[in-house]
């Protein structure tokens, strides 16, 4: 793996952020903060040379660093803002975990399967980025640091876990990727009041499933 954020790379991070400008997102302060994330160093090895390309490319443990484009899609959708706390299901690569952090949020981010739960470790701090991690299962949240200002779910649930909707404070935003392998759609659900939920669908995406408990 490469260490080196290079001119080459930051120039090449550049055209993948107009790229993603052009395709309609206009949140500045989220493109600015993927503008500063060198994603090549979140790859494996044997992608590197296409990590500035608009696709998503697999990872260990048979899970996918997300396509760029939908990394700021979600993002702008959670309406990140300084130090508010969020919890991010499914850390995989650490890539949205990095976006999140450098648009200044209080980032709790917890993972299921042991070896990217250790890998995202070993490139996120290195990069002083600083995650509070948590290897567990994200069906379950994490309660005992609730509620939480923003949830994001980084793969596609069958239906949204109550759990994790319970965990929302009031006026929070959650994001999740609601389906199955046949067809997702991107939802967004606001925490009106204690009891009601504003629901709003975005489109269709393809993510890797939700799946419940830990994996060694």
């Amino acid at each position: 793996m490469e260490q080196a954020d290079s001119f080459r790379h930051k120039g090449l991070r550049k055209k993948l952020i107009d790229s993603i400008r052009s395709k309609g997102i206009i949140n500045e302060d989220v493109l600015e903060a993927m503008g500063r994330v060198p994603r090549h160093l979140f790859m494996d090895s044997s992608f590197v040379n296409f990590s500035y390309t608009d696709k998503a490319f697999p990872i260990a443990a048979g899970q996918t660093i997300s396509q760029p484009y939908t990394v700021a899609f979600q993002t702008d959708l959670l309406e990140v803002k300084k130090h508010l706390k969020v919890l991010e299901v499914g850390t995989g690569s650490g890539y949205q975990t990095a976006v999140l952090l450098e648009l200044g949020a209080r980032v709790y981010t917890i993972e299921r399967q042991r070896q990217l739960f250790l890998d995202a470790q070993k490139t996120l701090g290195p990069l002083n980025y600083k995650p509070i991690y948590f290897y567990g299962d994200g069906y379950e949240g994490l309660s005992a640091y609730q509620p939480f200002d923003r949830i994001l779910i980084t793969a596609a649930a069958p239906e949204i876990p109550q759990l994790l909707l319970n965990q929302l404070a009031v006026g929070g935003i959650l994001v999740v990727p609601e389906g199955d392998k046949f067809g997702q759609k991107m939802i967004r659900m606001v925490r009106e009041t204690e009891d009601h939920f504003q629901r709003s669908e975005h489109g269709h995406f393809s993510f890797v499933p939700l799946l419940r408990g830990k994996n060694q």
